[in-house]
């Protein structure tokens, strides 16, 4: 299947890896900052598309969007119109009427186009699932999420750009945790939250430490959803540590996707979890929790994991109609909206009611 990969950054590189690793071969990428393109075409041995146009001429059957989200509503369009299969990597976009744009017009051309949450691959989280599908713990009363975060990949993220106002750690990252909460807690619905943000260590780089929550649901169900992402850079979670206790009538689930069974202890200095081009990482890490990286873990120059189940999947899906785990548009721009409610609540200090008008996000 002839696929389109648009953005050439890191994870268009992964993109690339894990869809050569599958036996897929008609592959091309685009990117627009021309050295980008040289290097995945040097390093895959792929061709590149030299301008935007030429790629939408290239007519692919399936593009994978890993551009910057500020493109992400234009490409979508585009492709759409030529009837390509969409796998888009979160957030559908920064900007809330943006992400509703793209969802309409997915909507309207009928594609069954995917977000990219990798966790959902993961199979600690689809046994849990399962679980709570088939009654194991009653019904589900409570849940506590916490995610802690590495402040490399704040720094890295934010000064990529100077469009820096909803890069918060709930929209950018935090997004994953609460996307797993959802899922697990599928049918349940939010009427309202209340959060609290600092912005003590990163505030200097132009976005928050941590954001705290509490979401109530609409059949009473009460859940706390925080997260920290500015750890020190030698924390030994290279990317993401994980916590979801999920509390029910007739039993509990205690998740633990800290990463801190698996610990690697060395003088050799570790390198950065996240590393994208212009990043420089200024701390020696000497302890690094492994598997702590969220696609997953490279051997023998290929990429094992859940990224690799993601993308297998999601072929399984276009090609033969396979019910997969992957996130729907339509839940991709929920969680963005319910990112940017728990934001808007912690700017304003006072409980903000859901749904919530999109004007109201900016």
């Amino acid at each position: 299947m002839r696929t389109l990969i648009l953005g050439a950054g890191s994870i268009g590189s992964r993109h690339v890896k894990n869809l050569l690793s599958l036996g897929v071969r008609d592959i091309a990428a685009y990117d627009s900052d021309r050295f980008a393109r040289r290097r995945i075409s040097d390093e895959y041995n792929i061709p590149t598309l030299d301008d935007y146009a030429s790629a939408l001429a290239w007519e692919p059957a399936a593009a994978i969007i890993c551009s910057p989200s500020d493109l992400h509503l234009s490409q979508a369009r585009n492709l759409l119109s030529t009837g390509s299969h969409l796998f888009i990597e979160k957030p559908l976009a920064t900007v809330a009427q943006e992400s509703f744009k793209i969802l309409k017009a997915i909507e309207a051309n009928g594609i069954d186009a995917c977000v990219g949450y990798t966790n959902r691959f993961r199979r600690r989280f689809l046994a849990v699932k399962g679980k709570l599908q088939s009654g194991q713990i009653g019904k589900v009363t409570g849940v506590v999420t916490r995610a802690f975060m590495n402040r490399m990949v704040p720094i890295a993220t934010v000064q990529r750009t100077n469009q820096r106002k909803n890069l918060t750690p709930m929209v950018v990252s935090g997004t994953h945790a609460l996307d797993m909460s959802m899922w697990l807690m599928e049918g349940k619905t939010p009427v309202s939250v209340y959060a609290c943000s600092n912005d003590l260590v990163l505030g200097k780089y132009g976005t928050k430490d941590s954001t705290f929550g509490i979401f109530t649901m609409e059949d009473g169900t009460i859940w706390s959803m925080s997260i920290s992402w500015a750890l020190p850079m030698n924390w030994p979670g290279a990317v993401y540590g994980l916590e979801i206790g999920i509390v029910g009538t007739k039993g509990v689930i205690d998740i633990e996707d800290t990463h801190r069974d698996l610990v690697l202890a060395s003088e050799i200095p570790q390198g950065a979890g996240y590393d994208p081009e212009g990043f420089n990482l200024d701390q020696p890490r000497h302890v690094d929790f492994l598997t702590s990286y969220p696609p997953g873990d490279l051997y023998n120059d290929q990429l094992w994991g859940p990224m690799r189940e993601e993308t297998n999947a999601w072929f399984g899906r276009v090609y033969t109609g396979l019910e997969t785990p992957h996130a729907t548009a339509a839940e991709g721009h929920r969680n963005l909206i319910l990112t940017m409610a728990m934001d808007l609540s912690a700017d304003r200090g006072e409980i903000v009611e859901l749904p919530i008008d999109i004007k109201d996000l900016g």
